[in-house]
């Protein structure tokens, strides 16, 4: 049977949300979902549709809206949009098995429904308008819809060609795809194509997706490796990956990454402190779930104002293990080693690599097994108190200093605030 999926994207989903919740108009309601005490450059993490009509750019920064324009602004609230994310969710599953639902982020998912248009007697357009019918009778919130005969197809029949009818509803078979987007522009708003490897094709003389079809193929491999392949199939509109595969996928390795973009430029020491603070929630995370790793990253981005930039590097460690002592002396050695000290940072990435169960661990010569077992004790007691609690019920020394940002990210989504 030919496979048929579905890509759905909730418009506007912070605002839409925050309007939902005051009985508002997203289409005729100027909202900003920002935080206004970051000032005139608080990042706007979502607008209404309304505003996007007045020209305004989605994730623009509050000064960047003409002073002419009235708006509501709201402090977002993580918690709350997860909330409505999960309500949304729990709908599309009284129409179809969570094994056919791919959940891409909090305001998208992508649908197999290749078995259930016979079973509900639609078409697949029919099939469509039945959940973001059922979907905005409940919660308020719209919905842009993509159906094609692959993944990528769906995702592309959303992202171009959805946003451009009434409906909001776009559809792409293979044929249609080289009909209607092979001579479309830009490449950046096709599915994995960036601004970087959009500059990379343009060098190559390619500049939309009929040139890259007919492209050979050899020097494709050459200039993007095996990136080439996806690449390739996207071109000639192929995805031969399918929801049951992305379920069914194990990767051979696994990583716990953690990122920030801070409020303002920070200097060597601050942001020193900073990272020594997400090194300690990493660690936290991985003995909550008794994992473990052997291998460190680190990168950081400097601030545009002083030219922009990034460095960073990596460090493979002797053990493999869930010490904080030893897994923050390791960052404290690559930060010192990889991180300009002269130029300000803006943006700050940790990860952990090769991370398993804890059975794995490891030691080396030098490991003090009776003083190691005190330390996972005492982590294992914070994060009691703190799953009791909130993680803020009990904390270092160094998340109260001036410019830590700990404490602040803990508030982030919901939990418990400690006196």
């Amino acid at each position: 049977m030919k496979k048929i999926f579905i890509c759905i994207d909730l418009k506007s989903f912070f605002a839409s949300c925050e309007c939902s919740k005051r009985n508002l108009d997203p289409f005729t309601t100027n909202l900003v979902v920002a935080d206004k005490t970051r000032g005139e450059n608080a990042l706007c993490l979502a607008i209404t549709p309304a505003m996007k009509k007045l020209g305004i750019k989605n994730r623009c920064r509050t000064k960047d809206i003409p002073g002419d324009i009235s708006y509501i602004i709201v402090k977002p609230r993580m918690k709350m949009y997860m909330e409505y994310s999960a309500k949304i969710y729990g709908i599309y599953l009284r129409y179809v098995s969570s094994k056919d639902v791919h959940v891409y982020s909090i305001d998208e998912c992508f649908i197999d429904i290749t078995s259930y248009l016979k079973y509900y007697k639609k078409k697949p357009k029919e099939f469509a308008e039945m959940l973001i019918s059922a979907v905005f009778e409940e919660t308020g919130i719209t919905a842009t819809v993509g159906i094609g005969t692959n993944l990528y197809l769906a995702k592309i029949a959303m992202d171009i060609i959805a946003k451009h009818v009434d409906d909001n509803i776009g559809m792409l078979t293979e044929n249609t795809y080289r009909k209607y987007l092979w001579h479309y522009t830009p490449l950046t708003d096709f599915w994995h194509i960036g601004q970087g490897i959009s500059n990379h094709l343009n060098r190559l003389g390619i500049y939309d997706m009929y040139d890259l079809a007919h492209y050979d193929q050899k020097e494709l491999y050459k200039e993007f490796g095996i990136n080439a392949e996806y690449m390739i199939d996207h071109a000639l509109g192929k995805e031969p990956t399918t929801i049951a595969d992305i379920k069914a996928y194990v990767p051979k390795t696994n990583s716990l990454s953690n990122s920030q973009i801070l409020t303002k430029d920070y200097n060597y020491e601050d942001a020193f402190l900073v990272m020594k603070e997400m090194v300690d929630t990493n660690v936290t995370r991985l003995v909550k779930e008794h994992k473990v790793t052997d291998c460190v990253s680190i990168c950081v981005a400097y601030s545009k104002r002083n030219g922009g930039g990034s460095s960073g590097g990596q460090r493979k460690m002797t053990v493999r293990t869930n010490s904080l002592k030893t897994i923050r002396d390791e960052f404290i050695i690559l930060y010192k080693e990889e991180v300009t000290a002269n130029k300000p940072i803006r943006q700050i990435g940790i990860s952990f690599h090769n991370v398993m169960n804890e059975r794995f661990e490891s030691y080396d010569l030098f490991t003090d097994i009776e003083k190691l077992e005190k330390e996972k004790n005492v982590q294992k007691a914070i994060i009691l108190i703190q799953t009791k609690y909130g993680k803020n019920s009990i904390m270092k020394g160094m998340n109260k200093l001036e410019n830590a940002t700990g404490l602040m990210r803990n508030q982030l989504i919901g939990g418990h605030n400690a006196i």
